[in-house]
């Protein structure tokens, strides 16, 4: 995960330590949180790839559960009317 500025860096390590302390993983958050140095945005085609894509094999099987996991532990920081795609 890359970061901005102080704030979201520290941000960052509190949802990451909240995470962890959740239990919705079995092991321990690994995650790496560090300054952003470079940024090079992806081909349009990348853009909004789960949602537009999310039937395809690697979205439903691998991706999904991660956003279900996401969305249990932090349905409270989501937004109004967040898609539940």
């Amino acid at each position: 995960m890359f970061y901005h500025n102080q704030e979201q860096q520290k941000r960052a390590q509190k949802y990451r330590q909240e995470l962890d302390s959740s239990g919705a993983f079995n092991g321990p958050i690994v995650t790496d949180i560090e300054p952003l140095s470079e940024f090079y945005q992806a081909e349009g085609y990348h853009q909004d790839y789960y949602n537009q894509h999310g039937s395809q094999p690697y979205c439903s099987f691998v991706v999904r559960p991660k956003v279900e996991k996401f969305r249990k532990v932090f349905k409270d920081k989501l937004k109004p009317g967040f898609s539940n795609k």
